[in-house]
């Protein structure tokens, strides 16, 4: 969707409705930073949307900064953070034209780079290149090609992630999971865990 049908759809639908809306930690970004041992640092929560996982993460003890391009989704956000007293850095920002100048431990990708058209991805590989640290990690959930409901975003298989990201990213795991949220059934997703080079 262009930034105006983003903004639209964030001032005319509940985020409790929305089918990514999942309340608690992502289950599979729960698993591997346990399995990583991650329980601190700075993290970039993109795309936030409600920011339920921003809200997580920062309820975990990380410095979390939430972006998305929705001016309307960030204002929604930072308010219930205020009202929770969390203390979250949100931003409204582009991925494809970051303004971002910060260096991040890890980035959680929640359902953005499955939104892109093919031409706008290599716009995303540089910026989410630059914010990811040499050593840190990024955490990418997205549709599988398993899914076959019509409607929704791209699908990938694993080896078109690796073909994606392995220039810039050490990819680790990519595995079939669901994509959680207010679907049903849920969609079949892949998670996949990359480190930078």
């Amino acid at each position: 969707m262009e930034p105006r049908d983003w903004e639209k759809l964030y001032n005319e639908e509940a985020v409790e409705k929305m089918p990514w809306y999942f309340a608690a930690l992502d289950p599979d970004l729960e698993e591997a930073l346990k399995g990583l041992g991650i329980t601190s640092g700075r993290c970039l929560d993109l795309c936030t949307g409600p920011a339920t996982q921003a809200f997580a993460l920062a309820g975990l003890g990380f410095s979390v900064t939430a972006t998305d391009i929705s001016k309307t989704a960030i204002k929604m956000a930072a308010r219930k953070a205020a009202t929770m007293g969390l203390d979250i850095e949100f931003v409204q920002d582009d991925i494809l034209d970051s303004a971002l100048d910060t260096e991040f431990d890890f980035v959680f990708d929640r359902g953005c780079f499955h939104t892109l058209a093919p031409e706008y991805r290599e716009s995303y590989l540089h910026s989410i290149s630059r914010l990811v640290k040499r050593g840190g990690y990024l955490f990418l959930k997205c549709f599988s090609r398993l899914e076959t409901m019509k409607e929704g975003p791209y699908r990938f298989w694993a080896d078109e992630i690796k073909g994606y990201f392995s220039p810039a990213f050490e990819v680790l795991s990519v595995k079939d999971t669901v994509y959680h949220g207010t679907m049903n059934p849920l969609p079949r997703a892949l998670f996949s865990v990359m480190k930078r080079r």
